[in-house]
């Protein structure tokens, strides 16, 4: 199952700071990274504003997730979970 997370900056983010110069930040990419190997995630990267970020990830549920998403180094410090939904597709033009 897809679902969509909605995640915010937690209370060390640094909005002064580009992503990359944040504390914590190679860990926290190392972790990503490893869950995109993993085929966790699928797609994930920041909005606009910079303070939420979007994950399409593959899991079989909400739980699932947020034991997953718990393990990251930035967990509650510089992002946490806003929301989580299941997403239904319908249109995929993605060419395999």
């Amino acid at each position: 199952m897809f679902l969509v997370v909605l995640r915010r900056s937690g209370p060390a983010w640094d909005a002064s700071r580009p992503m990359e110069e944040q504390s914590g930040w190679p860990e926290h990419a190392s972790f990503m990274n490893g869950l995109v190997d993993a085929g966790f995630v699928i797609l994930g990267g920041p909005l606009d504003d910079e303070h939420r970020v979007v994950h399409v990830v593959e899991a079989d549920s909400e739980d699932a997730i947020r034991a997953t998403l718990a393990r990251d180094p930035w967990h509650q410090t510089h992002l946490r979970i806003d929301t989580i939904d299941a997403w239904t597709i319908r249109l995929d033009g993605r060419r395999g």
